[in-house]
């Protein structure tokens, strides 16, 4: 993933938003040491984002598209109230070890279960409505993930995008995936169903918020 703002603002904001605590400091260096894709990480800034945004919310359910080693989900929990659960969806068996070691580990862990298996077919077993809902999984699929999730969110509930900006290739977008996020991007501004703005934290963030 490439920067979107200059590097020197970018750790001026990661230095200056309050740290997270040892156990996903320590996540984030096992994910750097054992899996292929570390950049995927939320990271801290778009982390107490994520956490900061569930604490306005107030939440009973998240439902969360691409678990990864589980540092945002993490950072979710730590800001839902005790009656508050996520359910996160995943396929790779790797990264579900590892998330749920980090879960089992934390204080905060039992609010969150691991759904393995098509995000798609999860979203639409559930019988609750969703509060808030973080999507960061496979980009292609992000238009499909967008509808199954508005469908089911009740009338206030928040929708979070990760990667929106896709280092600023849909400014230009010349391959599937700026396509598919470029299409989406204009989608959302244009859907009287939904308030949104576009942030430039990390990758992009598309906050969406539905009437």
């Amino acid at each position: 993933m490439e920067l979107l703002t200059d590097e020197g603002i970018d750790q001026y904001a990661f230095r200056n938003t309050r740290a997270e605590g040892e156990l996903l400091q320590s996540l984030a260096r096992r994910t750097e040491r054992e899996m292929d894709d570390p950049q995927m990480l939320t990271g801290r800034v778009e982390g107490r984002l994520l956490k900061l945004l569930v604490q306005l919310c107030r939440p009973r359910l998240i439902v969360e598209v691409g678990t990864f080693t589980g540092y945002s989900a993490l950072s979710m929990a730590e800001g839902l109230g005790p009656e508050g659960r996520i359910v996160t969806c995943e396929i790779d068996p790797l990264a579900q070890q590892v998330a749920q070691e980090a879960f089992d580990a934390s204080p905060h862990g039992r609010k969150i279960e691991i759904r393995m298996g098509p995000a798609l077919e999860t979203i639409r077993r559930l019988e609750d409505e969703i509060d808030l809902a973080f999507i960061d999984a496979d980009k292609e699929h992000y238009p499909e993930y967008y509808e199954a999730i508005l469908e089911r969110t009740r009338p206030g509930g928040l929708l979070v995008l990760d990667n929106m900006l896709w280092s600023g290739k849909v400014l230009d977008p010349q391959e599937e995936i700026p396509r598919v996020l470029d299409a989406l991007n204009r989608t959302i501004a244009a859907d009287e169903r939904v308030e949104n703005v576009l942030l430039t934290v990390r990758d992009g963030v598309q906050l969406v918020r539905k009437r």
